[in-house]
């Protein structure tokens, strides 16, 4: 690639949030204008499920008529509390009750194979699931049933079941929150939290999941945002080229999508302006910078990485490294896209629409 393509194509590494149920002119813009590569939906953008097959039908259309590079459609669908696609979607009572139930295996499979089948049938394609944070003393709030619970082998089994599970039914797994929020007595969306643990304590632990999800070919990894002082005391892991780099890429041999977790939460937006936590996660090692709210900080983000790519604060390399990660995704994923039939999305929901 030559630098004014690198330029065109630094979009692709925003996931950006949308503000409604349908396309906007902003959206539309994002698409256009800045080649972003990838929208979150949340509870604002989904009102049933022949809606959301509408939306996902319309963002893909403006995404292949303006570049030909379809987007990454993305849902934090968790089961529980954390599920944004709720009734007459099939609802799971989150990882802490399939850990508790008689066969958790079967029921991580279940949950993965109906949760792919049905986001697949409106077009969504990335389930930000599953939570493999390993719990030590009791959760912060924010977590609580949201994890698979203290041993870290059943964590691994389960989060590697639904992993397995979600992406053979054809949809992309994002193993969250790395290097694992386990111990967090803080909630990252208001304050930064400090996991004070042992590189050893982090071995037998924290990193035994995402192991396993790596073993099992995960599409993505979540970043968090806690500052782990063991392994780099200047920053949270998302701005960490010590624990994105060389823990996670180095050390770990994870080829998949480095992803954020949500740059306008307070963890580093307390920080400094989201635009520059773009870059510098980017500088760290993530691929995805998620931004689920403010499109002028997506539109401002890839400005200043456009700017640091010209006065060489990005290197080329990294960005062709991550630009071609991206595009393996899709290509994996997303090259032979099925046609979102609305006729078939009332058919599979009839009895509850």
């Amino acid at each position: 690639m030559m630098e004014k393509n690198l330029q065109s194509e630094i979009g692709q590494l925003f996931m950006a949030g949308m503000p409604g149920t349908s396309l906007d002119e902003n959206t539309v813009s994002l698409i256009r204008e800045f080649n972003v590569g990838g929208i979150i939906f949340f509870s604002r953008n989904i009102e049933n499920p022949v809606q959301v097959a509408g939306l996902c039908r319309d963002l893909q259309k403006e995404a292949m008529n303006a570049r030909g590079i379809p987007l990454f459609l993305a849902v934090d669908q968790e089961g529980g509390r954390v599920a944004r696609l709720r009734e007459p979607f099939t609802f799971f009572p989150g990882n802490a009750a399939i850990a508790q139930s008689i066969e958790p295996e079967k029921r991580a499979e279940e949950f993965g194979r109906v949760t792919a089948r049905e986001m697949a049938l409106v077009g969504l394609n990335m389930d930000l699931a599953p939570v493999v944070d390993v719990q030590q003393g009791e959760l912060e709030k924010h977590l609580q049933g949201r994890t698979f619970g203290e041993s870290p082998e059943k964590v691994a089994l389960l989060g590697r079941a639904v992993v397995r599970s979600l992406q053979k039914n054809g949809v992309m797994a994002v193993a969250k929150h790395f290097p694992g929020l386990g111990q967090a007595r803080v909630d990252p969306h208001v304050h930064l939290p400090h996991i004070d643990v042992t590189k050893e304590n982090m071995e037998k632990t924290n990193l035994v999941p995402f192991r396993a999800a790596i073993d099992e070919g995960v599409a993505g990894i979540m970043s968090s945002h806690a500052v782990y002082p063991a392994l780099d005391p200047e920053g949270p892991a998302t701005l960490s080229r010590k624990v994105l780099t060389h823990l996670l890429r180095r050390t770990l041999g994870y080829q998949g999508l480095i992803i954020t977790d949500d740059l306008e939460m307070g963890a580093v937006a307390g920080q400094g302006p989201v635009s520059e936590a773009a870059l510098r996660a980017f500088q760290a090692g993530a691929d995805i910078l998620l931004i689920c709210k403010e499109q002028g900080h997506v539109r401002e983000g890839c400005r200043l990485l456009r700017e640091g790519l010209a006065r060489g604060e990005i290197t080329e390399g990294q960005l062709v490294e991550s630009l071609n990660r991206i595009e393996a995704a899709k290509a994996g994923f997303l090259a032979k896209p099925k046609e979102i039939s609305l006729a078939r999305v009332r058919e599979y929901f009839k009895k509850s629409v």
